[in-house]
């Protein structure tokens, strides 16, 4: 088979996106295969959650995936122990299991310590994996050594895929639909409801919502990318010359331990949160920026990182907490949690400026440059909480707090400023969507 042939394989079998590294000695069913330093690679390789080990004093965290190979007769085996381990000591991900119960995979090959095969992995859309590996000796190796000389995801090459006549991948469609939206000019402004109608939206946060409305993604909670595999945001800017200017919504999870979780929010609020500062009455509220050792006087509590130090994960059940003086924890939100939501909706991103203005009607306009992220690693988050570059911006309140009536509204949302966005992924690029091939890095 030659490399053209594998990859129309790949292609055959719905395969979305293909990766291929070259194997080490040390890569093996014995030793594990690496793939690379840091967690970046589970935002590449779609996997079914996140899990620590259960086993005692085993700090590494496990992600099963759902995982195949493509056999010498071309037909799919199905590796039902592949995984993927996360080892935040070091830290790197290891591929692992893939032999494991696996009927006519490729064990010879893989047992083996030669230098030179060539590992393949392509990811579907239904987000399943299928690998292939190529002997040393192959013609696969011999073309693939020729064409491909340095990684570019971590330690993977990535193989083009070939592409139907008429179709797109994924990164131009995008770019295409942000170039069409710029030329739109000024957009009322708008959101879609859950049936796909168009509504009305007249807050002043409404730009995101006009944005997916023009791309057609209803709004929803969901740790899905929004459009064409890309996690899209838009950011406020007072005008398009100063595009890295206002602040970012990173995320929006709600905690899952502490007094928060376990007692329930307005129990949480009653006991840290404070009157109204506008003197409006009977209203409990609970906001401000919380960062990573700074104590909130409003609430007196301190956020920190329970189970990180020195760039490091030291502790698998470790937490992004709120806690009291006197040590209680008011809220946590789990690293396991939101090192998944981060893989999975963050993999690919794209960040679009936009201006608003209210007269003669409320409207936005997008601009024509754009940041296109990926290469997301928890790791880069952690030290961004570690440092202050992230924090944590609730916006969480109690109405009527003192009768049966009581109104809550919840709003947890991680923020960062514009111009710090690279310090959280591995590759960052200003893009203009009128011309897509003059990108530059921004980290």
């Amino acid at each position: 088979m030659t490399l053209d042939g594998l990859t129309r394989l790949f292609k055959d079998y719905g395969c979305r996106n293909l990766y291929a590294k070259v194997l080490a000695k040390n890569d093996n069913s014995k030793q594990q295969i690496y793939f690379g330093p840091g967690f970046s690679a589970l935002s590449l390789f779609p996997n079914r959650g996140v899990k620590p080990d259960e086993k005692p004093g085993n700090e590494t965290f496990k992600a099963q995936m759902s995982f195949s190979w493509i056999g010498v007769d071309a037909q799919l085996a199905h590796a039902p122990g592949a995984q993927l381990i996360l080892y935040p000591q070091y830290p790197e991900v290891r591929f692992s299991g893939f032999l494991r119960g696996c009927r006519n995979g490729p064990s010879q090959l893989l047992t083996s310590r030669e230098h030179g095969r060539i590992l393949f992995i392509g990811v579907t859309r239904d987000e399943s994996v299928i690998g292939f590996v190529a002997s040393v000796c192959s013609e696969i190796a011999n073309e693939f050594n020729k064409k491909y000389h340095e990684p570019d995801s971590g330690v993977f090459s990535e193989i083009a895929l070939p592409v139907a006549t008429g179709n797109r991948d994924a990164r131009t469609g995008l770019l295409a639909e942000l170039l069409r939206i710029h030329r739109l000019g000024w957009i009322d402004s708008k959101r879609l409801g859950g049936d796909g109608n168009i509504l009305p939206c007249m807050s002043t946060n409404c730009g995101g919502y006009t944005l997916e409305a023009e791309l057609g993604v209803i709004p929803n909670g969901r740790s899905e990318p929004d459009f064409l595999g890309f996690e899209v945001k838009q950011t406020a800017v007072p005008n398009f010359g100063r595009l890295e200017s206002g602040i970012i919504t990173l995320m929006t999870p709600e905690p899952t331990g502490g007094l928060y979780q376990d007692a329930g929010t307005k129990a949480f609020l009653r006991k840290f949160g404070y009157a109204d500062k506008k003197g409006r009455e009977d209203r409990i509220n609970f906001g401000g920026n919380f960062k990573v050792g700074a104590r909130n006087d409003n609430t007196g509590l301190t956020m920190r990182l329970l189970g990180y130090s020195d760039g490091k994960i030291h502790d698998k059940n470790g937490v992004v907490a709120l806690v009291a003086d006197d040590g209680e924890i008011a809220a946590s939100w789990n690293f396991q949690g939101m090192m998944e939501h981060w893989a999975r909706k963050h993999a690919h991103a794209a960040y679009v400026p936009s201006m608003l203005r209210k007269d003669p009607v409320h409207q936005y306009c997008y601009s024509r440059s754009v940041r296109l992220a990926s290469k997301p690693d928890f790791l880069l988050v952690l030290r961004a909480l570690d440092k202050g570059v992230i924090y944590y911006d609730p916006g969480i309140k109690l109405e009527n707090a003192t009768t049966q009536r009581s109104r809550l509204k919840k709003r947890s949302q991680f923020r960062i400023k514009s111009k710090d966005l690279g310090a959280i992924y591995g590759l960052c690029e200003n893009i203009d969507v009128g011309d897509p091939n003059s990108s530059s890095r921004t980290n």
